[in-house]
């Protein structure tokens, strides 16, 4: 399973919903994903992937981990990843 895929399967799982309904345009919002669901969906991306999200959950606006749509979610886990590996 890719990365992508793996992310979209906490963000669907934590919003209730099929992978497939999950869009990589959607934000969080978009999905029904609160501030405690936000959480729970970093807290569950950093198991996954053995990583160390950079988010501050008291000022998610200023975190360096885009959480603007599903594609920015996912594209920062995938650096991440490169990041670790090198």
């Amino acid at each position: 399973m890719s990365i992508k895929d793996h992310v979209i399967a906490i963000i669907a799982d934590q919003a209730m919903l099929e992978p497939s309904d999950i869009k990589m345009d959607h934000t969080l919002e978009d999905v029904g994903i609160d501030s405690l669901g936000l959480v729970e969906s970093i807290f569950a991306i950093e198991e996954t992937f053995d990583i160390s999200v950079p988010f501050n959950a008291n000022d998610p606006q200023s975190s360096e981990f885009d959480i603007s749509s599903i594609a920015a979610i996912i594209a920062a886990v995938e650096q991440l990843k490169a990041e670790q590996a090198s």
